[in-house]
């Protein structure tokens, strides 16, 4: 079975782990390098996905700044959405073969990786047919999304990945239309637990249930890998 190699990171610009995707996705194509997970924090940045509409952008590049929020175009698919402290995002490297190379049982995957992760918290996350992501029926009314999805292929080699609320300031979100979604909120395990894991604690759980919907032997942390330039 496959070892999944797992980097955890402290606060990272947006740009700096793109790039870093993007070096290692492309040291997998040529020297044959395994499958990774990154884990980390964004600094405060809203995207915009391939699918974005600019008018769910509800201020301006100049009011984000102002509030120290950077404004990127990205090549994930989906459509706006905010990172930031308090967030744990994960991107995935994996080089899909086989019954994997399915991008609806993909994302199903993923999907199904963060319900496992959140059971232990006590947390029923949901998927929502029209949307994907993990949903909450919220403590305070409605269906709210707890994490959102937003992935890129090429040749079944995957980049980008998922962002889960742990405690991030969720006024930001009042910044964007998240997801392109006015029918239903934004939620995060603070707001419905009163307290949330560190990501100390949560991630293991994560690690752990990715491997297991993903059909991992084992894992390798941390680590290091000669990596092309630029």
């Amino acid at each position: 079975m496959k070892t999944l190699h797992v980097w955890s990171m402290g606060p990272t610009p947006y740009a700096q782990g793109l790039a870093l995707q993007k070096r290692l996705q492309s040291a997998q194509r040529e020297g044959g390098l395994g499958d990774f997970l990154l884990l980390l924090e964004h600094t405060p940045v809203v995207t915009l996905g391939r699918s974005a509409h600019a008018a769910h952008v509800l201020v301006s590049k100049e009011a984000l700044a102002a509030q120290g929020i950077e404004c990127w175009e990205t090549d994930r698919g989906g459509d706006v959405t905010y990172h930031g402290p308090g967030q744990l995002v994960g991107y995935p490297l994996l080089k899909l073969e086989g019954a994997w190379q399915d991008v609806k049982k993909y994302i199903h995957a993923l999907e199904e990786a963060l319900i496992l992760a959140l059971k232990p918290w006590g947390i029923e996350g949901q998927r929502e047919g029209r949307w994907p992501g993990v949903w909450v029926e919220s403590r305070h009314g409605g269906l709210r999304k707890l994490a959102a999805l937003g992935v890129h292929m090429s040749r079944w080699h995957t980049r980008h990945g998922f962002a889960l609320n742990l405690a991030p300031q969720l006024a930001h979100f009042g910044l964007i239309v998240p997801c392109g979604i006015r029918e239903a909120g934004v939620t995060s395990v603070l707001e419905e637990l009163e307290l949330a894991p560190t990501r100390a604690q949560f991630e293991p759980l994560l690690v752990e249930a990715f491997c297991e919907v993903f059909g991992y032997g084992g894992i390798e942390e941390g680590g290091a890998v000669a990596l092309p330039e630029g």
